[in-house]
């Protein structure tokens, strides 16, 4: 006996059933995956980032959004990344609802065990099509260290790191420096 075929979502029904859901869901080629809940160090890094962010955007026309806001990485991937940053006119998919932002400048993921390696290989691939993608910031939990990649004049990404709370990071794209002592305010002794 055959098994039943797979229902492939389009990006319409996605859009549909997400708007409905009481939990968020990422979209990828016609699958809907559950959005896991975030720790007491996730959401504590999370806020403090959105936090320094939204000091230095004040009176500039940028603005950062918290998980809730949905981006939009191509026709067939809508993804919830930790931040997502724009400096400049705010583009979204749809008007009426303006939940999914088009046009990023900055994307963060706060790593958590599950999502590591998701977030540094087939989601940072996704991501990098993203147009208006500059950089993307990954943030550790476990230690005070934040990792960057930045968008190249040639379309390749540079790498660079900071590590310990004494450390800074400037974040070009969006012209603000991240003190990795608020980022991880509360979470060390």
């Amino acid at each position: 006996m055959a098994l039943p075929a797979r229902h492939r979502w389009t990006p319409g029904e996605y859009l549909a059933f997400e708007r409905a859901a009481e939990t968020r869901h990422e979209f990828i080629d016609g699958d809907i995956f559950d959005m896991a809940g975030a720790s007491r160090e996730h959401q504590t890094i999370a806020l403090n980032t959105a936090a320094s962010i939204h000091s230095q955007f004040r009176r500039r026309d940028c603005q950062v959004f918290l998980s809730d806001m949905r981006v939009k990485v191509d026709d067939w991937h809508y993804a919830y990344p930790d931040l997502a940053a724009v400096c400049g006119a705010r583009r979204f998919e749809d008007l009426q609802h303006m939940d999914t932002l088009a046009n990023p400048t900055t994307l963060f993921e706060v790593l958590s065990p599950s999502t590591e390696q998701y977030d540094r290989g087939e989601k940072f691939r996704r991501y990098r099509s993203i147009e208006s993608l500059q950089e993307y910031v990954l943030i550790a939990q476990d230690k005070p260290l934040i990792e960057r990649f930045t968008r190249q004049a040639d379309g390749s990404w540079q790498f660079s790191a900071v590590e310990g709370l004494e450390a800074e990071i400037r974040l070009e794209s969006i012209d603000c420096v991240l003190a990795l002592a608020d980022v991880y305010e509360k979470m060390f002794p």
